[in-house]
């Protein structure tokens, strides 16, 4: 059998397993074990290995431990604390309180990993408090739905561990590429608000009386645990003191501590995030196990070698390569979450990535931007269903609230690609060169 017809063969026996409702994991692990019936007489061998391989990895630790950090913060104060923390902040820019969205938003996701769980969490504090002192509901949800995407761009993220273990490049780099990158989303975000509420002044209640800055020091104090936290958890892994998985285990215990000190640590809460933790860690290695071993069956087949072979045979240059792939993982996620988006593409979009001479580091900032572009494109989109449930509005309501962010997030594309040394590889090869 060509590897044409086999490559078209596998595509359609992975379409109808996924059609078939049969789970992302044991789909790949099954497509793998076709493919690997051509070349070897002992696929079992190969699959068990690889299984092993896959999550066996000292580095994959710190992937359950923060998204056992995320668990435990998820169930403390933190929440309600943003909100009330932060709004004294943005008191006199224009837009106002929907700048807490943006600033609330950014910080809980760089602790819960979790574009989802960002979402619904600030969602949950913000929007009956916004909707309280009389702020634009369509702008307010809006932004809301696009700034949860945050929780996957801002480090330490769930995404970019996956991402990390499936290109084999290191997490440290992935996480210290995706901060300008993230930090540029989050300006362009309260730069649309701030354009919004100066073109609609009328949109916006009156405004609120000045606080000193000793007033904002108090109404900010209980964010400082966190703060703290978040900045020793993310800096010790940007100068070098610890690994990933050092400082995931690190932020685990700081969590721990966090919660008891604010006395919402509770046997109930720690089972419940330790549950939590445990479920979506499994979730998630399964799929690894899946595609690591659909990963050895393709590489076996010679069909991802073959295939940027005939890309690069089309002559449609770097640029050329980087649409066809922004076009295919727009259309992926309408229909996957995230992390199967990565895993399903990853064997045979690495090889076309590296023959067209692009860093893997930066595109695995590339495809996290992709994937927060479709955590808000209908009808597949995780944060508009969310958004969905905590207002009652129709998705295609939401989906229309969060189109200017949207854009937001393709200027952030656009410009990772023009200029990809300044804003995405510069920086962590400037802080591990040191």
């Amino acid at each position: 059998m060509d590897l044409l017809t086999l490559s078209l063969l596998l595509l359609v026996v992975l379409c109808m397993l996924l059609g078939a409702g049969v789970w992302i994991s044991m789909s790949l692990a099954a497509v793998g074990y076709l493919a690997m019936i051509t070349t070897s007489p002992t696929p079992g061998l190969f699959l068990a290995g690889a299984m092993w391989e896959s999550t066996g990895s000292w580095t994959l630790a710190a992937l359950p431990m923060f998204v056992w950090m995320g668990e435990i913060l998820f169930r403390t104060k933190l929440s309600e604390e943003l909100f009330n923390g932060l709004a004294p902040w943005v008191r006199r820019i224009p837009g106002r309180l929907l700048h807490v969205n943006i600033l609330a938003c950014g910080i809980f996701g760089s602790v819960s990993g979790s574009s989802a769980a960002t979402c619904a969490t600030v969602s949950k504090i913000a929007l009956p408090e916004l909707k309280k002192r009389g702020y634009d509901e369509r702008i307010a949800i809006g932004s809301l739905a696009t700034a949860g995407t945050l929780g996957i761009m801002i480090p330490p993220s769930i995404i970019m561990v996956v991402y990390a273990v499936a290109a084999e490049v290191s997490i440290v780099r992935v996480f210290i590429a995706g901060c300008l990158p993230g930090l540029i989303v989050m300006l362009l975000f309260s730069a649309y608000i701030v354009v919004w509420a100066l073109l609609n002044p009328a949109k916006q209640p009156a405004m609120e009386p000045r606080l000193s800055f000793m007033e904002k020091m108090r109404a900010s104090a209980q964010l400082i645990p966190c703060a703290i936290l978040i900045v020793v958890v993310i800096g010790s892994m940007f100068v070098g003191w610890a690994t990933a998985t050092e400082a995931a285990a690190f932020g685990v215990l700081g969590s721990l501590v966090l919660a008891a000190v604010t006395r919402t640590l509770s046997w109930e809460s720690f089972r419940d995030s330790l549950l939590g933790a445990t479920r979506l860690s499994c979730m998630i290695m399964f799929i690894l196990a899946g595609a690591a071993f659909l990963t050895k069956a393709m590489a076996l087949t010679g069909i991802p070698a073959a295939l940027a072979e005939g890309v690069a045979a089309l002559n449609l240059g770097p640029y050329g390569i980087i649409a066809i792939l922004v076009v295919v993982y727009i259309v992926l996620g309408t229909a996957l979450d995230g992390v199967s988006m990565i895993v399903l593409t990853t064997s045979i979009v690495v090889p076309m990535i590296q023959q067209a001479g692009f860093d893997l580091v930066w595109f695995g900032i590339f495809i996290v931007l992709l994937v927060e572009i479709a955590e808000i494109t209908p009808p597949v989109g995780f944060n508009l269903f969310v958004m969905q449930t905590m207002t009652g509005k129709d998705q295609g309501e939401v989906a229309m609230a969060s189109l200017p962010f949207f854009m937001m997030l393709v200027v952030t594309l656009v410009l990772i690609t023009l200029f990809p040394v300044t804003l995405v590889t510069g920086l962590p090869e400037w802080l591990l060169a040191r």
